[in-house]
């Protein structure tokens, strides 16, 4: 299913960017990001932090939900995956301070699992 959510994410990221008529250069400009990067990220070889999915939905005027397609993305999930999907429909409805603190928190939560996966791995050697 990641792979469903790649491929979904990456097409509404470009046909979004594309109807507010940016370029990728122009929307990493607005990104503060160096345009690679950007592409990357749009063409699906990199995966951005929550933070910068963030950052790339307000560039664009579109809720995280729009930005995902979140409808078409999830049709197939089971009720607890519902469930969070629709708490993070309900992140739109926070005010910026309290959007960037959950997105903060997410990235910690992230971080920590993936050290402790690489950690795991290392004493597996």
């Amino acid at each position: 299913m990641k792979q469903k959510k790649c491929a979904i994410f990456k097409h509404t990221l470009k046909r979004v960017r594309e109807a507010k008529g940016l370029s990728q250069k122009e929307l990493a400009g607005l990104l503060d990001m160096p345009q690679p990067q950007y592409s990357r990220i749009e063409n699906g070889k990199t995966d951005p932090s929550f933070t910068v999915v963030y950052r790339i939905a307000n560039a664009l005027n579109v809720s995280l939900s729009e930005l995902f397609n979140a409808d078409e993305i999830f049709s197939d999930v089971n009720a607890y995956d519902k469930t969070l999907i629709e708490k993070l429909k309900l992140l739109d409805s926070l005010n910026d301070d309290e959007k960037k603190s959950i997105y903060t928190l997410i990235d910690s939560l992230i971080t920590k699992k993936k050290l402790k996966d690489n950690l795991q791995n290392l004493a597996n050697l």
